[in-house]
């Protein structure tokens, strides 16, 4: 397992389980139709759960450009290595997405409305104002890399002798990523994540899904911009406050 592999399987992880539970609440026919924002908010952490449990040891289970520009940003993270986990999170989140679209293929042909259809892919404003929408996901990308410097693994005073948590450790990630999506997410769907938002959306385009409608190309800069532009604010607000 490298790191590279890791990325890929964590990232795909995350997007089969998180994209999967948007496709259970808001497709046609299925079990889950109609069980609202608690449902999706809550899945996708325990997704991200999934993914560190799986790549954590590994590659540090970014799963997120975001992140990682931003560890690099604090010089937590070499950035020799940020374009590799870049590639290996877009093909994680493609394939992904891709399973999603398998899993749910029969769905997809119930459900009429493209905006239902392209939800299952990428995230989109409650209400479309440019200005507000791109200071949600900063505000929300700032919140989640900004508590990621401060979870520290468990220990013992005096001695910090570790408490071994296994994959208990993964915990503190997924709660902070569904306390973001119950209070923030509402107002464009908390991409917080390049990855998470642009790879699925260009499946979406590619598929051959009947009554998918476009890809809203006009909007897709918004999920990739703002949590770039709020990590970095993340790390320079922690660089300064570690002086």
């Amino acid at each position: 397992m490298s790191p590279f592999i890791a990325e890929l399987l964590g990232t795909m992880f995350m997007i089969l389980l998180g994209n999967g539970v948007v496709a259970n609440v808001v497709l046609n026919d299925t079990k889950g139709n109609n069980s609202g924002w608690m449902v999706i908010t809550t899945a996708w952490g325990l997704a991200v759960f999934v993914g560190v449990t799986i790549a954590g040891p590994y590659s540090g289970a970014h799963f997120n450009p975001a992140i990682t520009i931003g560890l690099a940003i604090a010089g937590k993270f070499p950035w020799s290595n940020v374009l590799p986990y870049i590639c290996a999170q877009f093909i994680g989140a493609f394939i992904g997405a891709f399973l999603v679209w398998i899993m749910y293929f029969d769905h997809f042909k119930k459900t009429n409305n493209p905006a239902s259809i392209l939800a299952v892919f990428s995230t989109g404003p409650a209400v479309r104002n440019y200005i507000s929408n791109i200071a949600s996901e900063i505000i929300g990308a700032f919140v989640l890399l900004f508590t990621i410097f401060y979870i520290t693994g468990a220990e013992i005073t005096p001695s910090k002798t570790p408490v071994g948590l296994g994959s208990v450790g993964a915990v503190p990630v997924a709660l902070l990523v569904w306390v973001i999506g119950l209070s923030l997410g509402g107002t464009t769907g908390y991409a917080i994540n390049p990855v998470r938002d642009l790879g699925p959306r260009i499946i979406h385009a590619i598929l051959p899904i009947k009554n998918k409608g476009t890809s809203d190309w006009a909007y897709a800069w918004i999920p990739v911009l703002g949590p770039i532009v709020g990590t970095a604010i993340a790390a320079f607000l922690y660089m300064n406050l570690h002086i």
